[in-house]
């Protein structure tokens, strides 16, 4: 069995910039997306809904469940024959902000390149998973989730001349500055989850449709969005977090201004800056999902964010991006009850 995983990330500051041509400062998660594939006489598809079985193409067809990331790798790279059981779980929240799907896709990706000895540079690899995200399963997303769930890391990313989709070959590669490698503190932060699961594309859409049209504030706003996180840059590299906090209370005030925020959002960031943090914004599309706030002691948010009703409390840290685990490092959880309902539901 090949198990491969891919860590959920964090936008610490420029999202959602990467849309745009912009920079961002995104981080890691502990938490981590895991697919497992192994030989069978079949094509079989397993998630936390059961297992199914691919008999035709048209079953591979997106149904909205939680086996359409497998359905789109798969179709996507003209996998239809393949015997294999892939099955797919998780350790990041879903819907929350915190790229839970990319990670999926892109653990997914290489758990079959793996299984097909198939060999790919990483720049390649997460535009071949943005490309998957976006036109297999229709996701309006920029690129910062796929590098990130590919590199993982503390990273400062440069998407210039990316703010036009192309086609996958066509597309320049982002510049990835792995920060965590050049001894660069982590920025005392804390990440709390409303608990409102929402999809990114549908808070990104509206407002990319927006810029399209050449929309001048939404335009001016993510180029000083961009221009914020390569300041961003700066104040971490020489730890002044008050500077950045600052920096990460104008990126969300325009994103606000946007309409990209929403009240269980506003509901945190407002209690975190209450309790001393010296900035706090989205994590992610907004919304819902998940507010990241910067404070000198992130600890002790835990209690009023938790009071002010955050779901769930994670602490990003950089991390390896996409992998191969070692055999035996992963325990594959226990299937999930009525695994074989999928297959008998198509008979």
């Amino acid at each position: 069995m090949i198990i491969a995983s891919a860590p959920g990330r964090a936008g610490i500051i420029g999202n959602p910039s990467d849309m745009y041509g912009g920079s961002v400062i995104s981080c890691s998660t502990v938490e981590r997306a895991y697919v497992s594939i192994e030989p069978c006489d079949r094509l079989i598809l397993e998630s936390d809904q059961g297992q199914i079985e691919i008999r035709q193409r048209s079953d591979l067809q997106l149904q909205g469940d939680h086996f359409d990331i497998l359905r789109a790798v798969i179709a996507s790279q003209r996998l239809f024959g393949l015997k294999a059981h892939l099955r797919c779980w998780s350790d990041v929240p879903i819907a929350a902000g915190l790229s839970s799907s990319t990670a999926l896709l892109v653990a997914a990706l290489r758990a079959v390149h793996e299984f097909l000895n198939i060999r790919t540079n990483l720049y390649h690899f997460a535009e071949l998973a943005r490309s998957i995200e976006l036109n297999h399963i229709g996701i309006v997303c920029g690129y910062q989730d796929q590098y990130m769930a590919t590199f993982g890391g503390l990273n400062f990313m440069d998407f210039r001349d990316k703010e036009f989709y192309r086609e996958v070959f066509s597309e320049p590669y982002a510049t990835v500055e792995p920060l965590h490698e050049r001894g660069v503190e982590m920025p005392p932060v804390i990440l709390a989850h409303t608990g409102v699961q929402r999809s990114s594309g549908a808070v990104h859409k509206p407002i990319r449709e927006r810029w399209l049209e050449g929309d001048r504030e939404v335009v001016e706003a993510y180029i000083t969005i961009a221009r914020l996180a390569r300041e961003g840059k700066k104040a971490i590299l020489l730890k002044d977090w008050p500077r950045l906090g600052t920096l990460m209370n104008e990126n969300h005030e325009i994103q606000r201004s946007l309409g990209g925020s929403g009240p269980e959002n506003e509901r945190l960031i407002k209690v975190a800056l209450a309790h001393g943090a010296w900035g706090a914004k989205l994590a992610g599309a907004g919304q819902g999902g998940t507010i990241i706030a910067l404070h000198p002691e992130p600890h002790t948010l835990i209690e009023p964010l938790t009071a002010a009703g955050a779901h769930r409390i994670i602490f990003p840290r950089p991390q390896p991006g996409v992998r191969i685990e070692p055999e035996g490092a992963v325990t594959p959880p226990p299937p999930a009850n009525g695994a074989l309902a999928g297959v008998e539901r198509r008979r």
